[in-house]
């Protein structure tokens, strides 16, 4: 049917016909408010330990208002923070890498080989274990604490760094993860072929499941890292020593400290930013793992 002359038919509605790709996207406001109240309040924190690692003690608790300048407060900060008690800081930050290290790398192993066992081996209660482990999962570490403390007093570790380890070994998170790991990247067909050729079970673990379990394991050992970084009440109930103090322990002792001088809190702000670089410098040169890590999961 055509349109009679001297009238013109209705224009058409392109949008209600235009394909969904075209179409504008409406930016959901209540969720973007929210993870930009969340961005705020992880950045926030960071900018002004930032800014403040850059004040002298007599600015920091100054109300002028921060400018930006080529101030050289944190050059002066680091210099005391190290002279403190004969470079004591410097002895703290080697204490924590050596907990976080050593301890990653064990809790790693360790949650390796209890996630390969669960997920290549049929056994009698292996359901019941795997359910006693994701119970543990949500178990905060601050209620072991005090049991942790009690068990190795009467075992005469407290005060040691054995004390400070040996409770990071289990992690029942890292457990999981390498558990459903090793389900999709171990194929069985392998391992049979393996047992064929004469091997046993503790070479295949090692030659055939941690090789491909790699990539995971980095994932496992950068949050047991973190985790062991951060902890503060382990060692805190656990060590009396100021020498085998880690970083939040140390960190905390001179907080203290700092309550009846004044001038204690810029070492303990140019601390914490200090304390922030080697997990940055971790993540950055890991990131690689991470991201094999990514696309060997996008591929299976």
């Amino acid at each position: 049917m055509t349109a009679t002359a001297g009238t013109s038919a209705p224009p058409r509605d392109r949008t209600a016909h235009a394909p969904a790709a075209r179409r504008p996207r409406r930016i959901a406001v209540l969720p973007t408010t929210a993870l930009v109240l969340g961005a705020l309040y992880c950045v926030v924190p960071t900018l002004w330990i930032l800014i403040a690692a850059t004040k002298s003690r007599t600015k920091l608790f100054s109300t002028d208002t921060y400018t930006p300048s080529l101030d050289l407060g944190i050059v002066d900060n680091i210099r005391d923070l190290s002279n403190y008690q004969g470079g004591i800081f410097w002895h703290w930050m080697l204490n924590s890498f050596f907990y976080a290290a050593v301890g990653g790398l064990l809790a790693s192993f360790v949650s390796a080989a209890t996630g390969y066992a669960l997920a290549k081996y049929e056994f009698r209660g292996r359901s019941a274990l795997f359910n006693t482990i994701l119970a543990g999962v949500l178990l905060p570490q601050i209620v072991l604490a005090v049991p942790q403390y009690l068990l190795l007093s009467k075992a005469g570790l407290t005060d040691s760094l054995i004390g400070v380890l040996l409770p990071q070994l289990f992690n029942p998170y890292g457990i999981y993860l390498c558990k459903i790991y090793a389900q999709s990247a171990v194929p069985d067909s392998l391992l049979e072929a393996g047992r064929i050729d004469g091997a046993g079970e503790g070479r295949l673990f090692l030659s055939v499941g941690l090789r491909l379990m790699g990539p995971g394991l980095v994932t496992v050992f950068l949050l047991q890292f973190i985790a062991i970084w951060n902890n503060f009440l382990l060692p805190y109930v656990m060590l009396t020593s100021d020498d085998k103090f880690p970083l939040t322990v140390g960190l905390y002792s001179l907080l203290r400290h700092g309550a009846a001088e004044a001038s204690l809190y810029s070492l303990v702000i140019t601390g914490t930013l200090l304390s922030v670089l080697p997990v940055i410098a971790l993540f950055l040169s890991m990131q690689r793992f991470w991201r094999i890590d990514l696309v060997t999961g996008a591929l299976k």
